[in-house]
């Protein structure tokens, strides 16, 4: 038995190296089948990612099947602290499964956290990992680009400071506008509700539009928008981590 601390301090006891991982994050699910295909026996309705993934599926991330997840008999179940419940994560402890929570909110966190999480669950970490920690993890470049990054609309809210998906735009040489919190305005939180008009005029070279959450196509968003150009982005390059940060370097 082997005992080791996730992202939020909580410590979590594997009987060697983990054999059955459920996981309720998308980007962590397709980071673990890219190490271990085999030990990955559960995932959300939502880990779209690898496209052929074979696993039972225990719904979405906010209402997870926690009897599901039991009958899979996990050593161990991942879970993030903003896109899990608490609630979930209490009741699966309560119950006897032990519930790794990851918590980031910078490309580096993203990283670290990875690095510690595979190291618990005993397995080696992939060559991936470290080309993303050289990608990733340096000095910041110089900025080339403003850009604004809706994730949804009626209402429309976008990415904020202290968030993940800022903090790799700006790894990438761009500034997101909303990344600063105005004075007196920190309640706003790291998603806030912005009227379309002054999002529109916020002064961003460009809206990058993902597809996720909400799917924008070109259908749905470009056409909100009279004075600010718009760009269709993939959502899993802006906001997951894992592999696919290889990729969004290309962004």
């Amino acid at each position: 038995m082997t005992s080791h601390r996730d992202d939020l301090d909580h410590q979590v006891t594997l009987p060697g190296p983990a054999r059955r991982v459920v996981s309720l994050v998308p980007s962590l699910t397709e980071t673990l089948v890219s190490i271990e295909p085999e030990a990955v026996v559960g995932a959300t309705d939502w880990c779209t990612h690898p496209a052929d993934l074979d696993v039972t599926r225990v719904r979405g991330t906010k209402n997870p099947d926690l009897a599901a997840i039991r009958a899979l008999r996990p050593d161990v179940v991942v879970a993030n602290k903003e896109e899990n419940r608490e609630l979930d994560v209490r009741r699966l402890r309560d119950s006897g499964v032990e519930v790794w929570v990851t918590d980031i909110e910078t490309v580096p966190d993203s990283v670290a956290s990875m690095e510690r999480l595979v190291d618990a669950l005993g397995w080696t970490r992939p060559p991936w990992l470290h080309d993303v920690r050289q990608r990733w993890c340096g000095d910041l470049p110089p900025v080339t680009r403003t850009v604004a990054i809706p994730i949804w609309r009626d209402p429309w809210m976008v990415v904020g400071p202290r968030t993940f998906t800022s903090d790799l735009v700006r790894r990438l040489g761009w500034h997101n506008v909303y990344d600063e919190e105005p004075a007196g305005h920190e309640a706003a939180g790291r998603y806030p509700a912005v009227d379309l008009a002054d999002l529109d005029a916020a002064g961003a070279d460009v809206v990058l539009l993902p597809d996720e959450p909400y799917v924008f196509t070109a259908d749905d968003g470009p056409e909100a928008f009279t004075t600010t150009p718009t760009e269709l982005v993939s959502g899993r390059l802006l906001t997951w981590y894992g592999p696919s940060l290889l990729e969004a370097a290309q962004l």
